[in-house]
C-alpha cells in the first residue's frame, strides 16, 4: 500500500461531509496496512491520533466553526509517496507545495463548491457576484495543478469538466459510508430521549444548516402536513429556521449536534429524509439514509439528481418549488414500505470499501 500525506482545511472535531470521508478513507486504508497521514488545522476539544499531524489555526470571522489553517508541511509526512488534498485553501496549498516541491503525484478531491460560501463573506449581491467568479478562476487554478481531479459523483464530475472548466484528468469516486455501522436499527429509545414518542409522522434532515441548502424549503412544505420535522445539526440558518417553523406553525424539533452513532437511530426513526439541497456534490447523509432503509425525498439539482433513484430510493422535487416539494413527501410516505425495502436492497454497493479500491486503483496509476 502506497504512503500517503493527507492536507486538509477541516478535520475533527468538525463532523461534515470531508472530515468524514477523511476519517473514514484513513481508517479503511490503515486496516489494510497502508498509511495514511493527515494534516489539518489544530482546534480545541480534539487529541491528535498516531499519524495526525495538527498545525497553527485561527478561527475565521465569517463561518462560525471554520478555522483557517497555516499552510505548514510537518517534517513526518514529507516522505510520503503521495499527496492528496482535500481542500484547496491554506492547508490544501501546503499539500500543493509539497508535492510540486517533492516531484510526487497530486491528488486533489472536490467535496464543495468554494463559491458556494460567497454569501457568507459578501455584504451585497454585486461583491457576492464578484467573490464567486474569483472562487471559480482560484478553484480552477487549484484543481489544474493535480494530477487527479477525484469527484463524489457524476454530476459534479460533468460541473467540473463542464462549468469550471478544469483541465486535468477526472475520476468519479463516490466517498463510501460506513454499511456496518448504518443499518435500520430500533428507533424507540431514541424517540424516547428525544421526546418523538408522540410524533405520528417524523420528517427529518441532518447536517450543516448552511443558506445555500435551502432548508426553509423543507420548513414552508410541512406548514400544510401533519408532520414533525426533526433537525439534527447546527450552522448559521438554524435561528432563521426556528422562527420559520414558528412562523408558519410547523412542529419542528432542533436537536443539535448528534453522535455519530446516533445517526442510525435517527435515520431509522424517519418516514422520510427531506433534503431540499441544490448544491451537493453527492448528499452523504441521502446515502446514510438509505442503507437504514429510509427514503429521500431530494432536489432534482445537483448530486441529489443522481444520489436520490426515483421510485428505488426516494423521489425527487423542482428545487425551489415548495408544493413539489409536499407532493413527493406525501408518494414518498405513501409508498414508504416498498421504498425501505428497495433502499436495503442497494445498500452495499455504497460501501467506503468499494471507495477506497477505486483509490487505490488511482494511487497506483499515478506512482
Amino acid at each position: 500500500m502506497r504512503s500517503v500525506a493527507v492536507f486538509t482545511d477541516t478535520y475533527l472535531p468538525t463532523v461534515n461531509g470531508v472530515t468524514y470521508t477523511v476519517k473514514a478513507w484513513r481508517d479503511c486504508w490503515t486496516d489494510r496496512g497502508g498509511r495514511m497521514d493527515v494534516v489539518y488545522p489544530r482546534t480545541d476539544g480534539y487529541a491528535p491520533r498516531v499519524g495526525e499531524y495538527p498545525v497553527r489555526s485561527l478561527p475565521f470571522p465569517f463561518y462560525p466553526g471554520f478555522r483557517l489553517g497555516t499552510p505548514w508541511i510537518p517534517r513526518r509526512v514529507r516522505d510520503a509517496e503521495i499527496v492528496h488534498a482535500h481542500t484547496p485553501f491554506a492547508v490544501g496549498l501546503a499539500g500543493l507545495r509539497l508535492a510540486r516541491g517533492s516531484g510526487r503525484p497530486f491528488v486533489a478531491s472536490y467535496h464543495t463548491p468554494t463559491a458556494e460560501y460567497a454569501d457568507y463573506v459578501a455584504p451585497s449581491d454585486a461583491v457576492e457576484s464578484l467573490v464567486e467568479s474569483v472562487s471559480e478562476r482560484y478553484e480552477r487554478w487549484f484543481l489544474d495543478h493535480a494530477d487527479a481531479v477525484l469527484a463524489p459523483s457524476e454530476a459534479t464530475a460533468t460541473h467540473l469538466r463542464e462549468a469550471v472548466g478544469v483541465s486535468s484528468p477526472v475520476t468519479v469516486i463516490p466517498n463510501g459510508i460506513d454499511t456496518d455501522l448504518f443499518r435500520p436499527v430500533d428507533a424507540t429509545a431514541f424517540r424516547d430521549r428525544h421526546g418523538l414518542d408522540d410524533a405520528d409522522t417524523l420528517l427529518g434532515y441532518t447536517g450543516r444548516h448552511g443558506y445555500e441548502k435551502r432548508l426553509g424549503d423543507l420548513v414552508d412544505a410541512a406548514a400544510t402536513l401533519d408532520a414533525t420535522v426533526v433537525f439534527g445539526g447546527d450552522g448559521p440558518a438554524r435561528a432563521e429556521l426556528e422562527r420559520r417553523a414558528t412562523d408558519r406553525g410547523v412542529d419542528a424539533r432542533f436537536l443539535g449536534f448528534l453522535d455519530r452513532d446516533d445517526l442510525p437511530a435517527f435515520y431509522s426513526a424517519l418516514d422520510a429524509f427531506v433534503f431540499p439541497s441544490p448544491v451537493e456534490t453527492q448528499g452523504l447523509v441521502a446515502l446514510e439514509a438509505n442503507a437504514c432503509g429510509t427514503p429521500v425525498v431530494g432536489a432534482d439539482r445537483g448530486a441529489l439528481a443522481d444520489t436520490v433513484e426515483d421510485g428505488v430510493t426516494g423521489h425527487h422535487f423542482a428545487t425551489g418549488d415548495v408544493e413539489s416539494l409536499r407532493s413527493s413527501i406525501r408518494r414518498t410516505l405513501a409508498e414508504r414500505d416498498a421504498l425501505e425495502e428497495t433502499c436495503l436492497g442497494v445498500r452495499e454497493r455504497h460501501g467506503v470499501d468499494r471507495a477506497v479500491d477505486r483509490l487505490a486503483d488511482v494511487y497506483d496509476r499515478l506512482s
